[in-house]
């Protein structure tokens, strides 16, 4: 054990005995009861308290000592502190101390509003006094406040504490603390915050249509599914990203027939099949007009559902054509090791579902089908149809099971709209009704978002009223990007491979910020006026904010390796409050990833990336990084501290870029 923890526990364990030796004296006397009536509390020696209160001071010390001993073992240099939780900590071990009564106390901590109500604040006193007022305790909150603050020890985040208003603890914080996480983000790079043990994370997101073309419907589960998983992998959980694909189903039948008579010798040449599309639309004229064909469909469908050899060749055939359209979408929009995993995955696997729902006694008749109720919810689902089909419900409890059971999911998290959100729920409810997890050890849950809408805030779709296809969409982005790109005249000063690139860049990536920076549960309106605006909070603003912070070192004519060495060596000093603004506004990186992780909600790192970015137009504006002669345009001064503070906002920019798989350049 270490010394200093020992020699604490030692004289508490001699304070301890002599606050016995007392009590046992004054029990003699009263037998818990003064002879006036009163409580022994009243009464107590002038020694005994000051014991007691030496004592809690001792044992808050002891506690501190110990956490910060255990986070130094435990200290991960692949880690960047979280400030709200380390600070939560401090406090939560103070009001402890303080409040030793209380099985709960509220921990409140927050950053502060203004400045002049210093970096963060603890509010916890004024939810302390209604916990307290419970207890039959009336105490005023700012004294509270000041009993927490008397039991806060000396720690090296906190430079001063003070009181504001009713009980508010304004909390001031070292400038020797921030300086060396500015440093260790030039020198090891933006890494995560401590999130304990690591888990395994399934997400099923996108979940296109085999035959169908991928349209704007799909657009939200894309970005936002990929955009989870982008975070979960940098914080270091393992993701298996799945798309559910819709490639099993009667509609087979009609496209297999279809593609029978169209490429008789499909089974040995595989067919120039190219426009699924309209493939599938001339297989469903036919379907719906020709009694023969219908009938030869649905004998399809049973030969399919047998797994006759020539049948799931067909089945396969049109399945890898529309994998390859499918990559083409994911390939413009960075999406990669998404495995295709559709319904046709468990269709043996609902067999063992029913029959094991069956024996555990969960399904009831219902009009010939088997049914099955499960809580919270008055629709019963229907595992087994009256003709002794199967169903969305008996295809969905299979997946669960199976991605909990054999896949040793931690988390299930399902990317689907909103409307999706009673299905759900009930397909959750039934697995925990069967025993299949514990929701206190399993994270399964539904990421559900609203429906993406035209400029006359119905739903988007094309002047024709046809829905609006993903790939006409992402190729009208590339060209109003390139338009836009001209209209700044950026075509006349960068090469061609760098205005394509910028191109891209733009394009692809208002599309996805536009998404991403709303709340998801609401619908938005896609507007590519307003997404490709260059003020306000949009991708093509932040972009070039990022542009120009990375051109400050190239003025100064540095490059990366003169920046990570003057990291090591230079203090940035954070004199100007401006300075030190936004070195407070880089570090909250971590706390702004820590509550993305509690809720999932991605617009909080758009609007932090658009506060950190404004903040470092503050700082810009009156804090000189390279100073040149105003007669011949030369580099006279290079304010190196500076430089690393316009360089870690960028290396913070670029990771909250990554995870919401925007593509920066470094000139556009």
């Amino acid at each position: 054990m270490d010394p200093t923890v020992s020699g604490f526990l030692s004289r508490a364990v001699q304070q301890e005995a002599d606050i016995a030796r007392l009590k046992a004296d004054i029990a003699r006397l009263q037998n818990g009861k003064m002879q006036d009536g009163s409580d022994e509390e009243d009464q107590v020696s002038p020694e005994l308290q000051k014991l007691r209160a030496a004592n809690d001071k001792l044992k808050f010390r002891i506690t501190h000592l110990k956490r910060n001993i255990e986070a130094e073992k435990g200290q991960s240099d692949d880690c960047m502190p979280d400030i709200n939780e380390v600070l939560k900590d401090v406090f939560g071990d103070a009001i402890r101390a303080a409040f030793p009564d209380l099985a709960d106390p509220v921990i409140a901590v927050t950053t502060s509003q203004q400045q002049r109500f210093g970096d963060y604040q603890c509010n916890s006193a004024m939810g302390l006094a209604q916990q307290l007022k419970a207890l039959g305790q009336k105490v005023a909150p700012r004294e509270i406040a000041q009993n927490i603050i008397s039991h806060v020890g000396e720690n090296d985040i906190i430079d001063k504490l003070d009181i504001a208003g009713p009980g508010f603890i304004n909390i001031h914080l070292k400038k020797t603390f921030v300086c060396p996480i500015l440093n260790k983000i030039l020198t090891r790079g933006v890494l995560p915050p401590s999130v304990g043990e690591k888990k395994k994370v399934i997400i099923d997101m996108s979940s296109p249509n085999i035959a169908k073309e991928m349209h704007v419907g799909h657009l939200r589960s894309t970005i936002i599914g990929e955009s989870i998983s982008r975070l979960l992998e940098f914080v270091g959980h393992n993701i298996l990203k799945l798309n559910h694909l819709g490639d099993w189903g009667t509609q087979f039948g009609m496209l297999i027939a279809h593609l029978e008579d169209q490429f008789p010798n499909y089974r040995e040449e595989s067919p120039p099949l190219q426009d699924l599309q309209t493939f599938y639309k001339a297989s469903k004229v036919r379907f719906d007009n020709e009694e023969e064909f219908k009938k030869r469909a649905y004998a399809l469908v049973v030969r399919l559902q047998a797994h006759d050899p020539d049948i799931i060749k067909a089945w396969k055939l049109i399945c890898e054509i529309s994998y390859r359209e499918f990559n083409k979408i994911y390939d413009k929009l960075d999406i990669h090791n998404l495995i295709p995993r559709g319904e046709s995955f468990y269709q043996d696997l609902m067999g063992d579902v029913v029959k094991e729902l069956d024996g555990k006694g969960f399904l009831e008749f219902d009009e010939g089908r088997k049914i099955m109720f499960v809580p919270d919810t008055t629709i019963p689902m229907t595992i087994v149809k009256s003709d002794g089909g199967y169903t969305y419900d008996t295809s969905d409890m299979a997946a669960i099971r199976q991605r909990l059971h054999d896949e040793k999911g931690d988390w299930i998290l399902y990317v689907i709209d909103a409307g999706q959100g009673v299905h759900m729920q009930c397909v959750f409810s039934g697995a925990k009704k069967a025993g299949w997890y514990d929701p206190t050890k399993n994270r399964v849950e539904h990421i559900g978002f609203g429906v993406v809408l035209g400029e006359d805030k119905k739903k988007f779709k094309t002047r024709s009223g046809d829905t609006v296809k993903l790939k006409d969409l992402l190729d009208e982005g590339l060209k109003r990007a390139l338009d836009k790109l001209k209209e700044k005249g950026r075509h006349e000063v960068l090469s061609p491979e760098e205005l394509e690139a910028a191109q891209q860049s733009v394009a692809y990536g208002c599309i996805k910020y536009a998404d991403l920076c709303h709340n998801r549960v609401n619908d938005y309106v896609f507007s590519f006026d307003r997404m490709l605006d260059d003020k306000g909070n949009t991708a093509v603003y932040l972009l070039y904010a990022y542009t120009r912070i990375k051109s400050i070192a190239r003025l100064a004519k540095l490059d990366q390796e003169a920046i990570t060495k003057a990291a090591a060596s230079v203090a940035v000093s954070l004199d100007h409050e401006k300075e030190w603004k936004l070195a407070k506004c880089i570090i909250k990186f971590p706390s702004i990833i820590t509550k993305i992780l509690d809720d999932l909600y991605m617009h909080t790192l758009c609007e932090y990336l658009y506060e950190l970015s404004t903040t470092f137009t503050e700082f810009y504006d009156v804090c000189y990084c390279v100073e040149k002669d105003k007669q011949t345009g030369e580099v006279v001064k290079v304010n190196m501290d500076r430089i690393l503070l316009c360089e870690a906002t960028a290396a913070v920019m670029s990771k909250g870029f990554s995870i919401l798989g925007l593509k920066e350049v470094s000139k556009m």
